[in-house]
């Protein structure tokens, strides 16, 4: 006959003493046991703080006065960790950007005055000081000045910039006073929106969070259905069966399965992942993407402002049966309708001769250049492949021809070409050499001519390019790499970039120089216009990754170690507790670790 013996060690405890653990218990466990209660008048009895609540409350009821004190301490301890911890990387990721100023000084009916940045309207004119932050985007209007542009671009090299320049909100003035005309409104400069992508990044979670937070929806209630059953069970088959011993037993269980230790180091782990991003100049618009990152295996680019610099200079005017300044100034005249560097590097060569003429009824011809009317002629510019659109021959030598070329046609006939040179930027070489290493493919596509492409890609030792491509043949090229299972990176910074950096599985911008449609559309974006970043990226990406899989595989050793020793009878409350918050600063520290790694 099965014999049940509660044993319950009702020791005479002092009043004094009892109302001291009551006390103790209630100031450390006070926020836990509420959250308890509110979570169990929903019916959600399956989280860390009704598994803590239940133990200490069941320890009581055994008399282990001490241990559940002990629990709720160890366990408040833990927590206010985990707090500490998730509450700094957070601001520490905000501190990286948000360093808009409070006040700017604005020229105002002859007058300064001193008002709060979202006052400022466009094309008003604001003063910075020599030391201070510029509060809004805008374009110098003296004559020149020197900027610290460390905060948007993580390189602290100063920038000198002339009159008519682009300026950006984060911008530190080196110089004598600066007058800036404001180009955007506070809430939509480009820092503003940086650190918007940044406050976003942290609610996007990756993979792993999900699969973890599903997890444990799962894994709770079965090892409070284990905890019920190591009390139970052992009745059918123990005897003498003794209930505080297998009550006691079941606490500890209890106390051991909290999954605090991985549901609050993996989100600390990916913070950390997107602040040592940022401080290395790098934008992860959610932690989803530092996984993603790990993955590829092609790094896809575009060739202009991504491996080059997009500074272009003439190199030489050709003409026929047209003077060499009146093609010049009626080639400025319509390119100056253009933000694409090659046009602005026309402009820039005409200098005023751009400005005397003016190009009527201008039309962009998508990926082959400009077409218009300029002091009553018809004019196009652009690649060979808009005057062949337009059946308009030209000589077969342009084609042969390395360095970028326009070709121009006045009134239907070729009127001559000018050359112009990019300059391939100083680190796109190591890129390329870095992500071979890490056995990554590499390919270049660009809108310029196979010529020009073929020479950057054996100077930069690229494995595949092609050029002449339209935006539609670069969705073409990536979608063709992804249908053969390759996980794709797509770097880019031009309008026309968009599209492929939305298709790829990993969509990069060139942030500093890039477009804003690139950028919005981007997963990750390259603040300071690095081509070597791109390694960068990946390498925190599978940093990250590493460190949180060390903190789920130490978390669930331990755990599933000490449930056993637990079930057995040889661990403790104490033991429990000490294990279960040992484990979570464990990982915590793990987690932190991330933001101090050098990449």
């Amino acid at each position: 006959m099965m014999v049940m013996e509660f044993g319950f060690k009702f020791k005479p405890a002092f009043p004094v003493d009892l109302i001291i653990y009551i006390l103790a218990y209630l100031l450390a466990g006070y926020n836990v046991l509420k959250l308890a209660f509110i979570k169990a008048k929903r019916l959600d009895f399956f989280n860390e703080f009704f598994l803590m609540s239940v133990a200490t409350i069941g320890a009581f009821s055994i008399g282990s006065y001490s241990e559940g004190v002990a629990v709720m301490v160890f366990y408040s301890i833990g927590e206010w960790f985990q707090d500490s911890a998730v509450s700094k990387a957070k601001r520490s990721i905000k501190a990286l950007l948000d360093i808009r100023p409070d006040e700017v000084t604005v020229l105002r009916n002859g007058t300064t005055q001193v008002i709060h940045p979202n006052e400022i309207l466009v094309d008003e004119i604001i003063q910075v000081k020599a030391g201070e932050k510029v509060a809004l985007d805008g374009e110098l209007n003296s004559d020149a000045g020197t900027f610290n542009t460390a905060a948007l671009t993580g390189e602290s090299k100063p920038d000198t910039k002339r009159k008519g320049e682009q300026v950006l909100a984060g911008m530190i003035n080196l110089d004598k006073v600066s007058e800036i005309k404001v180009k955007s409104l506070f809430k939509d400069s480009k820092l503003s929106k940086i650190l918007e992508m940044v406050q976003d990044a942290t609610a996007r979670k990756s993979q792993t969070q999900l699969f973890i937070s599903r997890f444990a929806k799962i894994y709770t209630p079965i090892v409070f259905a284990l905890a019920v059953a190591v009390c139970l069970v052992p009745y059918f088959f123990i005897d003498p069966y003794i209930f505080n011993v297998w009550f006691y037993r079941a606490l500890v269980f209890l106390v051991i399965s909290c999954p605090c230790a991985l549901v609050v180091s993996i989100p600390l782990g990916y913070f950390g992942g997107i602040g040592l991003a940022s401080k290395n100049g790098i934008l992860f618009k959610g932690s989803n993407f530092l996984d993603v990152v790990t993955k590829v295996n092609v790094v896809v680019m575009d060739k202009t402002g991504t491996l080059t610099k997009g500074v272009f200079k003439v190199q030489e005017v050709v003409t026929k049966d047209i003077d060499k300044d009146e093609l010049i100034k009626i080639t400025a005249a319509l390119e100056s309708n253009s933000t694409h560097p090659i046009a602005k590097a026309v402009v820039e060569y005409a200098g005023d001769a751009a400005k005397s003429l003016k190009a009527e009824n201008v039309e962009e011809v998508s990926g082959h250049g400009l077409k218009g009317t300029v002091d009553g002629k018809n004019v196009l510019a652009g690649n060979v492949k808009l005057l062949k659109k337009f059946n308009i021959e030209y000589p077969a030598e342009i084609d042969n021809l390395v360095d970028t070329v326009v070709v121009i046609a006045v009134n239907d006939k070729y009127a001559g070409y000018i050359t112009i040179a990019d300059e391939i930027k100083e680190d796109a070489k190591q890129a390329i050499e870095e992500m071979h290493k890490l056995n990554i493919k590499t390919v270049m596509l660009s809108g310029d001519k196979q010529v020009v492409v073929s020479k950057v890609a054996q100077l930069l030792s690229i494995d595949n390019a092609y050029g002449d491509l339209l935006p539609e043949g670069k969705v073409e090229k990536v979608q063709a790499l992804k249908n053969e299972g390759m996980h794709i990176a797509f770097i880019g910074d031009g309008v026309n970039d968009a599209p492929v950096v939305a298709l790829a599985d990993a969509g990069i911008a060139m942030g500093g120089l890039g477009s804003d449609a690139t950028i919005e559309t981007a997963d990750i974006v390259i603040q300071n216009d690095q081509p070597s970043k791109i390694v960068t990226a990946i390498k925190i990406g599978k940093i990250t990754r590493q460190i949180v899989w060390q903190n789920i595989t130490i978390a669930m050793v331990v755990k599933v170690i000490v449930l056993i020793l637990g079930a057995g009878g040889i661990a403790t409350l104490w033991e429990a507790v000490i294990a279960d918050v040992g484990v979570a600063l464990l990982a915590i520290l793990n987690a932190v670790r991330i933001q101090k790694v050098k990449v």
